[in-house]
C-alpha cells in the first residue's frame, strides 16, 4: 500500500546539530567578549585564548552550515540564527579591537554597516527569494576572519604590519561583495512583467 504517509517529508526538527553548532557560537561570543576584556590587549596568554574561542567559534559557522547542507537539516530558526551569530561574533570582535585602539573606528563602522545593510535586504527580499553567500561573501569572511586572528593572537613585532593589510583586503571585499548582494536584492524584487 503506497498512500501519502508513504511520500510525506517529515519536517526538520529545530533541535538539530546545525542548530546547536549556531547555538554553540551565540553562547561563545559572551565568552570570547569576557576573554578580551581580562585580556586588555596585553596580556599574551588571555589574547591567545581569547584568539582560540575566536576561531572554535568561526569555525563552527563552516561546519554547522555544512552539516545543515549535507544532511538536510535547513530550518527556518536556522536561517535567521546563523546570521545573527555570525555578526555578534564578528561585531564583538572589531568594537572590541577598536575599543582597545587596535583597529580604527572607521573599519570597524564600515564592515558592521556593511554586514548589518546586508543581513537587512536579505530580510528584505526573503518573500521573492534567498541571496544566497556567494564565492565573494565567503573570501570576505575569511579575509575577515583571518584579520580578527592576527590582531588578537601576540605576533612577533615583525609580523604586526602585515594585520592592516588583511584587513584592507577584507574591507574591500565587504564593501564589494556589498554592492554585489544589492543588485541580487534589486533583481529579486524587479516585479515581474
Amino acid at each position: 500500500m503506497t498512500g501519502a504517509t508513504d511520500s510525506a517529508v517529515s519536517p526538520v526538527p529545530v533541535f538539530n546539530a546545525a542548530n546547536g553548532l549556531t547555538l554553540l557560537r551565540l553562547v561563545l561570543v559572551p565568552v570570547f567578549v569576557a576573554l578580551v576584556a581580562v585580556s586588555t590587549m596585553s596580556h599574551p596568554g588571555w589574547r591567545i585564548t581569547a584568539c582560540l574561542v575566536f576561531v572554535v567559534a568561526s569555525f563552527t559557522d563552516l561546519v554547522d552550515g555544512w552539516i545543515a547542507r549535507r544532511f538536510g537539516l535547513v530550518t527556518s530558526v536556522g536561517k535567521v540564527a546563523d546570521p545573527i551569530a555570525d555578526k555578534a561574533l564578528t561585531g564583538a570582535a572589531l568594537v572590541l579591537l577598536s575599543l582597545h585602539d587596535v583597529l580604527p573606528w572607521w573599519v570597524t563602522v564600515v564592515i558592521l554597516a556593511r554586514e548589518l545593510g546586508i543581513t537587512a535586504l536579505r530580510f528584505w527580499v526573503i518573500r521573492h527569494g534567498v541571496i544566497a553567500a556567494s564565492r565573494g561573501g565567503k573570501i570576505k569572511t575569511a579575509l575577515q576572519v583571518l584579520a580578527i586572528v592576527w590582531y588578537l593572537w601576540p605576533m612577533p613585532a615583525a609580523l604586526v604590519p602585515v594585520g592592516p593589510w588583511i584587513m584592507g583586503a577584507a574591507v574591500l571585499v565587504t564593501v564589494a561583495t556589498g554592492f554585489d548582494y544589492i543588485v541580487q536584492a534589486l533583481r529579486l524584487r524587479r516585479p515581474v512583467a
